[in-house]
């Protein structure tokens, strides 16, 4: 924890009422002025005490506090040092480690997700019925029932897709873990609309993990690993610019120097798709799309990166498709990468919160530009005993438009 990044907070509490968990429980120690503070017992010698990582355990790490802040505290920077240092010096539970260690050798391999394919097809209805029972015995494992997704077909991208029309750039594309194994339609569109704006799209086979989750739960190790890998598969490929639609993998790789050191980072660029469409400009022709669609921020995109306005034109730049805005849509909806596994009471809270405010709009369409916003938000409809809203990418609304289709989702 660096003592010079505790000293530029100067708790004036501006960060408050942005705090998720500051909002449902309006607990000073759980917010990130009072972890802050905690973080400063640590470093004046305060042993790390089980209550102490209880509250940095129960942070989101959603970094709507960076964006409120206003002396710049780089709260982001600290929650993954202090995380680490939990890792590495305090002694969870039994149960609590070895569900860690289910879902660090489970979701940062994109293999073995894909490999849960077939048993989460075959079991799909029992989950359901047995989700509500479970969370007697374990919140995570119901939270796990409940979160997993419909397997579609799978889908099999080609190595490189050519461009439509003249090739205006060449462009790797990053298929991710969940986005891969459980959104592989999301990567299809993403593809094809990069070729309908005249982009030549790379897509690395063995490109793996970004080690976005393992980085963001205090696992430096693993996720350095994971990142040198990805690093490595887009190298060999010979692309500079890598294109992701995952926010939470995109905001770790823009992060990659802190990992693998500015030179090699420097490399590859990295922007987000919605961020790369706009700087690149359309010219595809777009067709009408009558609906009604509400745009979720996923934290990682619009406080991590600062993308609010692209995604948002880029829609708007549809015929025919009317944006409506979120009510509270800078609070987290709870999903925050592994977090509605290792958190899910506070998890389940955010997401019946999250989605009120989204019903409330009464969208057609609710569009997400992360995988695990699109499962946490769906699982909270779902709860409520309704038919779950439509989500969609950006990507997806996007392709539809370009292909003259009704949806693509």
């Amino acid at each position: 924890m660096d003592p010079e990044l505790i000293g530029d907070c100067v708790h004036c509490g501006f960060c408050l009422p942005t705090c998720p968990t500051y909002v449902l429980w309006g607990e000073e120690m759980d917010s990130p002025r009072g972890r802050i503070h905690l973080m400063g017992q640590h470093v004046e010698g305060t042993p790390l005490t089980p209550e102490m990582a209880g509250h940095f355990d129960a942070c989101l790490g959603c970094m709507a506090c960076v964006t409120a802040c206003p002396s710049g505290v780089r709260y982001d920077r600290l929650i993954e040092q202090t995380r680490a240092e939990v890792e590495r010096v305090h002694r969870r539970p039994l149960q609590d480690r070895v569900l860690r260690a289910l879902v660090f050798r489970l979701f940062p391999y994109p293999r073995r997700l894909r490999a849960m394919r077939l048993p989460l097809r075959l079991t799909a209805g029992v989950r359901r019925r047995l989700a509500p029972r479970l969370g007697r015995i374990s919140p995570a494992l119901a939270a796990m029932a409940e979160l997993a997704p419909p397997v579609p077909a799978r889908v099999r991208l080609p190595h490189r897709v050519r461009p439509i029309g003249p090739r205006r750039a060449t462009v790797g594309m990053l298929t991710g873990c969940v986005q891969g194994a459980f959104f592989p339609q999301v990567n299809a569109a993403t593809a094809r609309v990069l070729a309908m704006e005249g982009c030549e799209v790379v897509i690395p086979p063995a490109q793996g993990c970004c080690g976005a989750l393992s980085l963001h739960s205090g696992r430096q190790e693993q996720a350095g690993r994971l990142a040198d890998r990805t690093m490595a598969a887009f190298e060999r490929a010979g692309v500079d610019t890598v294109v992701v639609n995952a926010a939470g993998c995109g905001s770790t790789m823009k992060e990659y120097g802190d990992l693998l050191g500015p030179e090699r980072a420097g490399a590859v660029r990295v922007v987000d798709l919605s961020e790369y469409l706009a700087e690149l400009g359309p010219v595809a022709r777009r067709h009408p799309l009558p609906l009604t669609v509400a745009y979720h921020d996923a934290c990682h995109l619009a406080h991590a990166q600062g993308i609010r306005a692209q995604p948002r034109a880029l829609l708007s730049a549809v015929p025919g498709l009317r944006l409506v805005e979120i009510a509270e849509s800078s609070i987290c909806c709870g999903s925050a990468g592994t977090y509605n596994l290792l958190q899910p009471e506070a998890a389940r809270d955010l997401g019946d919160r999250k989605a009120e405010r989204v019903l409330a709009t009464g969208a057609d369409l609710l569009v997400s530009a992360n995988p695990g916003c699109t499962l946490q938000i769906t699982s909270a409809v779902r709860r409520r005993g309704m038919d779950p809203i439509p989500v969609a990418h950006v990507a997806q609304v996007l392709d539809a438009s370009l292909r003259g289709l009704d949806r693509a989702w």
